[in-house]
């Protein structure tokens, strides 16, 4: 035996090991497990419901300098020019440059939607002008994707291709319906200080 074992030995002689307590052993309840099996079941035997309502038959390439414009019946004509010529502020940007149709598609539907739900009106959706290549000069067919889906979606009002300073015919202006949130605080607001006529 070594100098050094003989110390240890010497120096560890009246060491007594530590007590421990006993380790509670952890066990899932039932109900935590049947949860976890009922939610895993249902991921795996339900198909994902794809709620995007936008085609993709029907869309054809535009013209890249081809003015996109369109608008609901009840838009007024004022708001529609106030829209046209890049007056409302945007307040969320979209761009779709370099998405394939399938991932412009599911990303425009997403916008939309988020952008109604977060009580947004005016926004704007950058498509480009279209490919640059000799053959396929002057020809947007993420243009026609925005052209053609913006009028299937029921909460877009109205759209305009944007002035020169916004990107111009490869941008459009897009206005969309009041959520019912926005609607009632201007019910509220409109309404604040006045009596009702049948309080009268």
């Amino acid at each position: 035996m070594s100098e050094d074992d003989k110390f240890f030995e010497e120096e560890m002689s009246g060491v007594v090991p530590l007590k421990r307590e006993p380790r509670a052993t952890l066990s899932k309840s039932s109900a935590t497990e049947a949860s976890v099996d009922h939610r895993r079941r249902a991921a795996v035997a339900a198909p994902q419901v794809d709620r995007n309502v936008l085609t993709e038959e029907g869309v054809e390439p535009l013209d890249s300098w081809y003015v996109l414009e369109f608008k609901r019946s009840g838009v007024q004509n004022g708001v529609f020019r106030k829209l046209k010529q890049g007056r409302y502020e945007s307040e969320a940007r979209l761009d779709l440059h370099r998405m394939t149709i399938a991932r412009a598609r599911k990303e425009l539907f997403e916008f939309i939607e988020a952008s109604y739900e977060l009580g947004l009106r005016s926004v704007m959706l950058v498509h480009g002008k279209g490919e640059s290549k000799p053959d396929r000069e002057r020809c947007s067919i993420l243009k026609g994707c925005a052209n053609h889906w913006l009028r299937e979606l029921d909460i877009v009002q109205a759209f305009h291709s944007a002035q020169p300073r916004h990107g111009g015919t490869g941008a459009v202006y897009i206005l969309l319906r009041k959520s019912e949130e926005k609607k009632r605080e201007n019910r509220e607001r409109f309404m604040k200080g006045r009596v009702p006529s049948d309080k009268m």
